[in-house]
């Protein structure tokens, strides 16, 4: 691939196009915010000027309700030898373009799996893909030219490719990624008009499951209205999940002891059936879930600190798997847990301590 075309210059139009252009691909940025383009051409993107003729790949980031209108306008017009777009459902836009009588074999769907709470040109880095599943949805009709163009680009952004079947693409996504985020709305909109005494509270755990929950809700309209069913189906089977756990709650404020009982092995289920399902969410890489040893270790909130933490796990041998940092409220202080294999805790609890640091036990 030499030459690039990428319309919508929001966060992963212009992350993608800053990959591009950092292995050597010239990229022609376009967007219906002529600002928007200037803006990701000044952080070395591309260039917002049009290019010459045909490029190899035109990359529509329009948001899902925009896509088939975008492409169709593309396709119709000759902009490139191969159409893809990176919109977060897959099904809809494509039968909108049948629809539209278009030949679709220059064309296939992707998805990558990778995004942020923040959204724009400014929000974009070229690494935003890097070891992240990049869904394609190639069908028969698919030009091997086009799949490998995709595939080529997949590889420009150090992405993974992953082949799907489009509807099989939109009800995975709306499992592990649109009712969740649903999900994280409702437990957070819980804390707007709640007490500030009782936000003060807010731990790691509440700032976990609230995370996504900071989205752009124009972005996540337009994302929902294109996969309406598959959500409503999983939340629908959520519900009948809450309404049991209510039920078992209510029972176990009973006097009755049978109830109790009977209160308690249905939160017991809901509790099991999580672990279960917790316990299949991918590892590092993409590889099975590993058990790690937390190293617990109390930080003054002052620059330089992680720093120093990593050179004498270093110095120790010892490798990170993940990291987590809680705030204590109230206090310019914080506990860093430290993930590690099982045989390299003792190590690295007893390397930190011979250098000063506090370990929580």
């Amino acid at each position: 691939m030499r030459t690039a075309l990428v319309i919508g210059t929001g966060l992963i139009g212009t992350s993608a196009a800053l990959a591009l252009s950092q292995r050597g691909v010239v990229v022609h940025l376009t967007d219906h915010d002529p600002e928007r383009a200037r803006t990701a051409a000044a952080l070395g993107a591309g260039t917002d000027q049009a290019p010459d003729g045909p490029v190899d790949l035109a990359i529509v980031a329009a948001p899902p309700a925009h896509v088939a209108t975008v492409l169709a306008d593309a396709m119709r017009r000759g902009l490139a030898r191969g159409y893809i777009d990176v919109a977060s459902v897959k099904g809809g836009p494509r039968r909108e373009l049948e629809a539209l009588g278009l030949d679709l074999a220059p064309y296939i769907g992707t998805h990558p799996m990778s995004g942020r709470e923040k959204s724009g040109p400014l929000a974009a880095t070229g690494d935003l893909f890097e070891g992240r599943p990049w869904v394609l949805t190639p069908t028969r009709d698919t030009d091997t030219e086009v799949l490998n163009l995709a595939l080529e680009l997949v590889s420009h952004c150090r992405a993974v490719p992953v082949v799907m079947d489009a509807d099989a693409h939109d009800r995975a996504v709306a499992l592990v990624s649109h009712m969740p985020h649903l999900v994280s709305s409702m437990v957070a909109a819980r804390l707007q008009n709640a007490e500030e005494a009782a936000v003060r509270l807010c731990g790691q755990g509440i700032r976990d499951v609230t995370r996504i929950a900071a989205s752009e809700p124009g972005m996540w309209i337009d994302i929902l209205s294109a996969n309406p069913g598959p959500v409503a189906d999983l939340l629908s089977d959520v519900a009948a999940d809450l309404d049991e756990t209510v039920r078992a709650l209510r029972a176990l404020q009973s006097s009755d002891e049978d109830k109790r009982h009977e209160g308690t092995s249905g939160i017991e289920d809901i509790l099991r059936r999580g672990n279960a399902g917790q316990v299949r969410v991918p590892g590092k890489h993409g590889s099975a879930p590993r058990a790690y040893e937390v190293v617990a270790v109390l930080i003054d909130d002052q620059p330089g600190q992680l720093a120093r933490i990593f050179a004498d796990a270093g110095r120790a041998g010892v490798n990170i798997e993940d990291v987590r940092i809680e705030h204590a409220t109230g206090q310019q202080a914080g506990l860093v847990q430290l993930m590690v294999e099982p045989q390299a805790a003792p190590v690295l609890t007893a390397a930190l301590r011979e250098r000063g640091w506090a370990i929580r036990q």
